[in-house]
């Protein structure tokens, strides 16, 4: 998980039990799957498995289910009309996710109008109704597939009425679902390096498509994170001479030249990750925008941090260009990497013209 001084805080927080803090966000726990308030009396996790979220409509998004200790889902202040509204269709959408859920029915579960609870959904999750109900058909669909459902199966328990519908509604520019569970798991995955004015690159790949890549010096470190990643994957012990295609794409970035749309990648995200993700390949080669446009370009003005959260866990940077969105100072800010790297990267793309 990216940590940034905001994180930091929130995790002192959790720590401290700081009741101040409540109201403010929640915090999940990947393990078990549920999040909890600030002020949880429950025993605390490692930092290292925590997940931070404005809000609990946003953790359940996520799949997270509430502490039934702190009950962190109970609306709380004068505020809590839009939340209570997101969190009535959530557990609805939840229950039912295969339902066809027009606007009308949408609205009538969150006890509101169309107008009411799209808006309150912009607002607390930064997502449309629509996008949450395609995130928890996505889900029940990797769930189904995981429990050994066929992939025609799983589509249509989920609501899809067919496989293209399936993946129109969940693809991005040459992306499809992930094929693997949480870690890794069930998955087979092959790398090779390369070698580009950034440093040696590593681009790693399941038999679908990019699931990973990095920067660094050598080669052990690379592997180092990309078993980090994946820790519950079978990584291949030896590069493969079959990923030249991928990698080709993943130096052409580096290079500043522009990369192929039909690049096929296999990566996991929220739906709400998938719309930062889709608008980042919407920036053209060479020129930049800032979190604030970008977050106003998917019609979430007010998820510009959540914006540069979906930006620092982009899997497959470079191919999914992080790199060039800035702060509204014009200065660059957080890359994974390093912003010695973002301004090669930005330095390229200009001058290659």
């Amino acid at each position: 998980m990216h940590q940034d001084s905001g994180s930091d805080r929130r995790w002192q927080a959790v720590v401290a039990r700081d009741a101040a803090a409540d109201g403010r966000f929640v915090y999940a726990v990947r393990s078990t799957r549920i999040y909890c308030r600030p002020s949880c009396a429950s025993r605390k996790p490692a930092p290292g498995v925590v997940e931070f979220f404005p809000d609990a409509a946003a953790a359940e998004a996520s799949g997270y289910r509430a502490c039934l200790r702190c009950r962190p889902g109970s609306p709380a202040g004068a505020s809590s009309d839009a939340a209570a509204r997101v969190r009535r269709v959530c557990e609805a959408v939840g229950r039912q996710p295969d339902r066809r859920w027009t606007a009308g029915a949408i609205a009538r579960a969150g006890g509101g109008t169309v107008p009411q609870v799209q808006r309150a959904f912009r607002t607390v999750l930064g997502v449309s109704p629509r996008e949450y109900v395609l995130a928890c058909r996505r889900r029940r669909f990797l769930e189904g597939l995981r429990k050994g459902q066929t992939v025609t199966d799983a589509t249509y328990d989920a609501g899809f009425g067919s496989t293209s519908r399936m993946y129109g509604a969940l693809r991005l520019p040459g992306m499809r679902p992930a094929t693997y569970g949480r870690g890794g798991r069930g998955a087979s995955i092959a790398w090779t390096t390369v070698p580009s004015p950034l440093g040696l690159i590593l681009a790693a790949a399941t038999d679908v498509g990019l699931c990973f890549v990095e920067v660094g010096r050598s080669v052990e470190p690379l592997l180092a994170e990309l078993r980090r990643e994946f820790p519950l994957a079978a990584i291949a012990g030896a590069p493969s001479d079959r990923l030249d295609d991928i990698a080709g794409a993943v130096l052409a970035v580096a290079l500043g030249r522009d990369v192929r749309q039909d690049v096929p990648v296999d990566i996991q995200g929220t739906a709400f990750q998938w719309r930062v993700w889709r608008a980042l390949t919407a920036i053209p080669r060479g020129t930049t925008v800032t979190y604030a446009a970008l977050a106003a370009s998917i019609g979430s003005p007010s998820s510009v941090r959540a914006v540069g959260r979906a930006c620092a866990t982009n899997p497959i940077a470079l191919v999914v260009p992080c790199h060039r969105v800035i702060g509204s100072d014009g200065k660059l800010h957080g890359f994974r990497w390093g912003l010695d790297v973002k301004h090669a990267l930005l330095e390229t793309e200009r001058n290659a013209g």
